[in-house]
């Protein structure tokens, strides 16, 4: 197998890239998770901050390569599949997470101003994706006006999250089970130069993952048939959100709520630009203008989602069915019903 001509891989050949650089991604976005939350000590940013940002963007991180990659290769469907099937998969995994804290419901455990700002920030990001198609078809340099517009929004809600924190105007009532995200002062612990440091190579280890994710998903999407779309939200969004399942139950078991949903829900609103930097990538213009209906589709479920998650943190359900809150229940409802409409149209 020629590494670097991935055209000629088989579809054996294809499966087993796949498989192999899932599963570093799986190792490296479990060792991502100790460090960031030990930066989070460090800094003094909190969870909810650096579960956005860094850990966000770190869990990410592979398929936001995969993404650009597919968008400067002429494969937008699959750019886009990538990017807004991982938001919608791992809004399943909260659910995952929930079920992994016995206590209480995490929407109850974990609430915080940052978090629901985050949510909040998701919603929006995603109601301008919904919209960016039915706006003028103008591009300079082959980018669209919304793509700028994303990432202002990004930083101008990151910053209303960091606030929210460090000044916040609203507080959730304090029960027996919520849980407050507070320093852990560990004497052992790397310095924060070595932190940094290791971040930054499980960093760049995500990204070539995510690198030679792509030829091998379009490679599987165009031998089997199965259309970028199905590939995309079924095999590389769920195959490259694993990091974020994995660190959600890992901060969750480590007691890091906070860090648990906020590395959730910023992750997802850090993957919208996933579609800001594809739409920099793809050299034919205005990848927004080229969305399927079945793009249109999995933006609008993954807004319901969200929207739902919103309301369970609002709610905050102490405990549900199952140990889980009935939003909970609702969000794997909504999925499947996607899954289920994208396996059999």
């Amino acid at each position: 197998m020629d590494i670097f001509s991935p055209i000629t891989w088989t579809l054996t050949e294809s499966i087993l890239v796949f498989c192999l650089c899932a599963g570093v991604i799986t190792v490296l976005g479990t060792r991502i998770t100790r460090v960031v939350d030990q930066l989070a000590d460090r800094t003094g940013l909190g969870e909810a901050v650096v579960g956005a940002v860094l850990l966000g963007a770190a869990t990410s991180l592979s398929g936001a390569v995969l993404s650009v990659t597919a968008a400067w290769n002429g494969h937008p469907e699959l750019a886009l599949a990538n990017a807004l099937g991982g938001i919608a998969v791992q809004t399943l995994f909260l659910v995952v997470a929930d079920m992994a804290y016995t206590r209480a419901n995490l929407e109850h455990a974990a609430a915080s101003a940052p978090n629901m700002l985050q949510n909040a920030l998701l919603i929006t990001l995603l109601g301008l994706l919904l919209l960016s198609p039915n706006l003028p078809d103008v591009t300079l340099w082959s980018i669209h006006p919304v793509t700028p517009t994303l990432l202002a929004l990004y930083v101008y809600g990151i910053n209303l999250v960091r606030k929210a924190r460090t000044d916040p105007m609203w507080h959730p009532q304090m029960t027996d089970e919520t849980r407050e995200d507070t320093p852990d002062d560990d004497p052992a612990a790397p310095s924060l130069a070595k932190l940094w440091v290791s971040f930054f190579v499980l960093m760049a280890g995500l990204g070539v993952a995510g690198w030679l994710l792509e030829p091998a998903a379009a490679n599987i999407a165009r031998l089997t048939g199965l259309g970028q779309t199905t590939v995309g939200v079924l095999l590389t969004a769920v195959s490259t959100s694993i990091p974020e399942l994995v660190t959600s139950i890992a901060a969750v078991r480590r007691g890091a709520l906070t860090l648990a949903v906020g590395g959730i829900v910023g992750g997802n609103a850090f993957d919208t630009l996933f579609t800001a930097a594809s739409d920099i990538a793809y050299r034919d213009g205005s990848i927004y203008h080229v969305m399927s209906d079945q793009i249109y589709f999995w933006i609008s479920l993954t807004i319901v989602m969200s929207a739902v998650l919103m309301m369970g943190l609002i709610r905050r359900q102490e405990q549900g069915p199952g140990r889980v809150g009935v939003e909970s229940l609702g969000i794997v409802v909504l999925y499947a019903f996607g899954v289920a409409l994208l396996v059999l149209g």
